[in-house]
């Protein structure tokens, strides 16, 4: 498909998509001076591959469907390199080893190698519980394939399957601090792999079997929960079980209904389906009021074709013989199958208020808006995260192996699986946390449209977890029964950092509320690749300034085609509005008007800005080319500071541990005490809307006035402008970095305000602060945010000069968050 432009020369040919055309074919045309085309641009659509069930398609890059074939190849294609550049930059894959002990000197490496290791090694020897003390077993999930079911993509063998299990095991560590350890198993012979599970099984606190193709898999987690003391869970089948059983019996509560005058078709005869049966059935729901279709219709008592004996488990005793007969009548739906499984006739021939989960991904069998059009009274759920109700196990399979890992249970039974689902449940009627609301762009509540908690939930690790444990106890499968729920609780909540989960929703509000946001350094490869990225992730509409034989050039090279917006400075029809009204500001500032019309036509920040503060951009984005303090200086002659606000940046450090918030990394030089005092204050409130309690440090070399020198007084007097405003978090200064972190320095200052570590760090002046976050960056030690712009009028992000495509991304969608924050 040829390369299409929008351009704003004066006059220049280029290729349109006009509005009403048919297709997707492209024309040529020249348009007079001065006159914009009417112009399509082409849709990005949904990737086409198929997805794991319950997985966020957002994950994988994907963004709302529509559009051509033309355009989703295109979308597609983009994918594919940037994938492979994802996992091949840096350090290839997705997971590292980390010591958790240190290992820095001679005694250190005595300790933890020869001769000490000996000592516990002797210790396992004499009692193998006390494993659990010595090594990290108990907090270490195995994920285990053999790549016979991989994602859509079928029996594409193990090593192949190897990037799935590592992004699996980075769920786990994600969502529920579990460290997980991706096994690879090259057999499809049922005891072959047995086997090899059986015989590693003592390195692990529990073992996640994945992508294994039935009916194997139900042989193979059968088996192993037979020969191991450890839980054995093949989430493919549980996970989604126990998800949709949470969601169904939310959407039972409102339509009045009872779980066991329920009746249930199923459509589809797979891992999910068996074990969403069978966990429904433990339940309560009865045998009879369950029917289940294959490809071949209903799988019915008697029926020889294409049975197995997990099919004949469940075999219904009915005179119905088609997916059709079966529904007729039902209350709920459930489908685990193909795109289009459902017709109109089915759902209008369901009872009132029918209960629908259409679960194939990533199409349903039926999508929420056909089912709209059809009856009002349907409540839906599907397994994407562009509609309400999304089955996602995510929900489900963190939570439960952190509690089953917490009290060493032997096994994942049937009661913890209830459990889990009964928890998913509860917590989708309780109030939603304003993190949460904030995270969506909307209040969520619980009714027809809200019966499964939001995947990001912070809650979610407590209520399920917690729950799991409780049943495991109950059972009598814990080994190390919680003694107090209380404290528990209070670990658990404290394993994660809500600064992923903030920012995830920040992708989220961006996706479902997208916006246009201008790239100012639209020639730079790697621009033009966020770009295209920023696009296709469905987070807004990007905007290129540069030249269109540039820039197509490059487009050509990469191999990318389909449409972008390019704006070329030089060549704009609002130049000389940019132009007059940028005059008027600064023309008391010693600038004359050619001046300012060179810097509209030649400076693309200026142009980029200008595109912004006129409304025909929402935000910016900028930085790859030049340091941030030229960047700054030319984007602030156009935009102002925001009324009441500090202009200054703030960098989030996060590291395996915890996430700082440093503060001024980039803008005021030598802050005086009220600059101090606003930069807290400001922070404070920045590091709140990633969903932390914000405690405050203001740094300096000092510790309450130890040593006396002349620099510590103005961060002294920085503590008191913030006395005397009244605010409602935690703050304390002056001190050092190691006392605002460390609390077991803090003991020698009881008097401290501060209730535990700082996680907000207000730099005495910029060397300072820019230093350090640079260090960080540069040394490793976690990941780095930003510097976050703050307190411009607009949205303005501005990245570092060597900013990945994903960092220039992640600022873009920064830049529209801040946008769509700014009109609310």
């Amino acid at each position: 498909m040829p390369l299409a432009l929008r351009s704003c020369r004066d006059d220049a040919e280029i290729r349109f998509t006009p509005f009403g055309s048919e297709g997707p074919g492209l024309y040529h045309a020249r348009r007079p001076v001065g006159i914009m085309p009417a112009v399509r641009m082409l849709p990005v659509t949904r990737i086409g591959a198929t997805l794991p069930l319950g997985m966020d398609p957002c994950m994988y890059g994907s963004c709302d469907p529509g559009g051509g074939r033309e355009s989703m190849d295109h979308d597609r294609g983009m994918l594919e390199r940037d994938a492979l550049d994802f996992h091949a930059q840096g350090r290839p894959g997705k997971l590292e080893i980390t010591p958790t002990k240190p290992l820095t000197t001679q005694r250190d490496l005595t300790l933890a190698y020869s001769p000490g290791v000996a000592v516990p090694c002797l210790e396992i020897e004499r009692d193998p519980a006390v494993a659990y003390d010595y090594t990290a077993k108990g907090n270490v999930v195995a994920v285990i394939s053999n790549g016979t079911a991989v994602l859509g993509l079928g029996d594409i063998g193990a090593l192949a399957a190897k990037p799935v299990m590592e992004g699996k095991a980075v769920l786990f560590k994600k969502f529920a601090d579990v460290d997980g350890i991706d096994l690879e198993v090259n057999t499809r012979d049922i005891d072959e792999f047995v086997n090899c599970v059986r015989f590693l099984g003592k390195s692990f606190g529990g073992i996640n079997l994945e992508d294994i193709a039935a009916p194997s898999c139900f042989i193979i987690e059968q088996r192993l929960k037979e020969l191991l003391d450890i839980p054995v869970f093949h989430d493919d089948q549980h996970g989604t079980a126990i998800i949709s059983a949470a969601g169904l019996l939310n959407a039972l509560h409102l339509t009045g209904r009872d779980l066991r005058e329920t009746r249930l078709v199923v459509n589809g005869a797979g891992a999910a389906s068996i074990a969403g049966v069978e966990l429904l059935k433990a339940m309560g729901m009865p045998y009879d009021n369950i029917v289940i279709c294959d490809s071949r219709g209903v799988v019915w008592r008697g029926r020889e074709a294409g049975m197995n004996q997990w099919k004949s488990a469940h075999a219904a005793e009915t005179d119905a013989r088609t997916l059709e007969d079966a529904v007729r009548g039902a209350d709920v739906l459930f489908g685990l199958s193909v795109k289009d499984a459902f017709s109109a006739d089915m759902v209008r021939s369901m009872a009132d208020n029918p209960i629908i989960f259409a679960m194939a991904n990533p199409d349903p069998e039926i999508t929420p808006e056909e089912v709209a059009a059809i009856r009002s009274d349907a409540i839906m759920a599907t397994g994407r995260s562009d509609y309400p109700n999304q089955v996602n196990n995510v929900l489900g399979f963190p939570y439960i192996f952190r509690g089953a890992l917490d009290v060493r249970a032997v096994e994942i039974n049937d009661a913890m699986k209830i459990a889990a689902a009964r928890a998913i449940a509860e917590l989708a009627r309780l109030d939603v946390p304003d993190e949460v609301n904030a995270a969506y762009g909307r209040p969520l509540q619980f009714g027809r449209n809200y019966i499964i908690p939001a995947p990001f939930d912070p809650r979610l690790i407590v209520h399920v977890s917690s729950a799991v444990a409780r049943a495991a106890m109950d059972t009598g499968v814990a080994r190390k029964p919680i003694e107090d729920f209380e404290t528990y609780e209070a670990t658990l909540s404290g394993r994660l950092d809500p600064t992923a989960n903030a920012l995830t929703g920040i992708y989220g509000r961006v996706r479902r509320s997208p916006r246009r946001v201008v790239f100012a350094e639209g020639e730079e490869e790697r621009v033009i690749r966020a770009a295209f990225a920023f696009r296709a992730s469905g987070y807004g509409e990007p905007v290129l300034i540069g030249r269109e034989e540039t820039v197509g050039r490059t487009l050509a090279r990469l191999g990318y085609e389909g449409s972008i917006e390019i704006h070329n400075a030089r060549r704009s029809e609002h130049n000389r509005m940019y132009t007059d009204a940028l005059y008027r500001r600064l023309q008391r500032s010693g600038q004359l008007f050619r001046d300012v019309q060179r810097m509209v036509n030649q400076d693309r920040n200026v142009f980029a800005a200008c595109m912004v503060r006129h409304g025909h951009a929402d935000a910016m984005v900028t930085g790859v080319t030049r340091s941030f303090g030229v960047n700054h200086e030319y984007v602030t002659r156009v935009l102002d500071t925001r009324p009441g606000q500090r202009l200054m940046t703030c960098s989030i450090v996060i590291t395996r541990r915890q996430t700082l918030f440093i503060a001024d990394t980039n803008i005021n030089e030598l802050p005086d005490p009220e600059c101090l005092a606003d930069i807290a204050v400001q922070t404070a409130e920045f590091a709140r809307s990633f969903g932390h309690v914000p405690r405050v440090a203001l740094l300096s070399f000092s510790n309450f006035g130890y040593p006396d020198r002349q620099h510590m007084q103005r961060i002294r007097a920085g503590v008191q402008a913030i006395d005397q405003r009244g605010v409602d978090f935690e703050y304390d200064g002056e001190m050092n970095v190691d006392v605002a972190l460390d609390m077991s320095l803090r003991e020698n200052y009881p008097f401290c305000r501060l209730s535990g570590p700082a996680n907000v760090l207000i730099m005495p002046a910029l060397h300072s602060a820019n230093i350090s976050y640079k260090l960080l960056r540069v040394a490793g030690t976690g990941t780095v945010i930003g510097p976050v712009l703050i307190g411009l009028e607009k949205p303005v992000q501005i990245v570092q000069m060597n900013a990945t495509v994903n960092e220039i991304v992640q600022a873009g969608a920064i830049a529209a968050h801040d946008a769509i924050r700014a009109a609310c």
